[in-house]
């Protein structure tokens, strides 16, 4: 099957392209677009997240649920919106965090993709929703697509950070082999859950420091 993403994981993760339940997650959505549902994000943006971080960068993985589902939010990062949109109340937790973390003053903006592109993994369990509707494409096959990602992550590369946050993100930590990549885990960032242990987690300090530790480049997590 055709899909339209980056050389490096195409190349990885081309046994799950050519799988079933794949080519029924392609069906599906043409079925939905054909009844008229629209379907955030836009096309070209569902695999925004390993076009703007390549398979051979990948230092680090964030992961997410599911796409934002408000008009102009999504754009295939996890918690990130793209420039001109509002920042969500987690993603505003976010950057609170790194304030404290780091003395790292808040953007104007929503956009992470400077994150993306020095090797941090924005990966949703979902890649696509409908709009005003949360959830709505959880059970269309995605997250067997997005745990094979984990999973190839884990598998193939070595001394990843994998920042887990929140139940959901948690039980993804079943397919890692911590005996050679590191785990990262605090509350999720939403306004429900982040003074139950996100804030003062300390991440992008303490991702940085195992990504050091390796001799890796640390990740600039300014946004400005």
């Amino acid at each position: 099957m055709n899909v339209q993403i980056e050389p490096s994981w195409q190349q990885v993760l081309a046994p799950e392209f050519d799988k079933p339940y794949f080519a029924g997650i392609v069906q599906y959505l043409k079925a939905e677009k054909a009844a008229g549902k629209e379907i955030y994000p836009a096309g070209p943006l569902i695999f925004n997240a390993f076009n703007l971080t390549p398979f051979d960068k990948v230092k680090a993985v964030l992961i997410g649920q599911d796409p934002y589902h408000g008009k102009g939010q999504a754009h295939g990062l996890s918690f990130s919106v793209p420039p001109g949109i509002k920042p969500p109340p987690s993603l505003m937790n976010m950057y609170k965090e790194l304030k404290d973390d780091l003395g790292i003053d808040a953007p104007a903006h929503g956009c992470l993709e400077h994150w993306a592109r020095q090797g941090l993994l924005m990966l949703n369990a979902s890649l696509t929703v409908v709009a005003a509707t949360p959830m709505s494409h959880s059970k269309i096959g995605w997250e067997q697509f997005t745990d094979a990602v984990i999973r190839t992550v884990s598998d193939k590369k070595e001394g990843v950070v994998f920042i887990l946050w929140g139940r959901f993100a948690q039980q993804k930590e079943a397919l890692i082999d911590k005996s050679k990549h590191f785990v990262l885990k605090a509350a999720h960032p939403s306004p429900f859950s982040a003074h139950s242990g996100f804030f003062g987690s300390k991440p992008y300090s303490r991702t940085n420091e195992l990504l050091v530790q390796q001799g890796k480049t640390p990740i600039d997590w300014n946004l400005d």
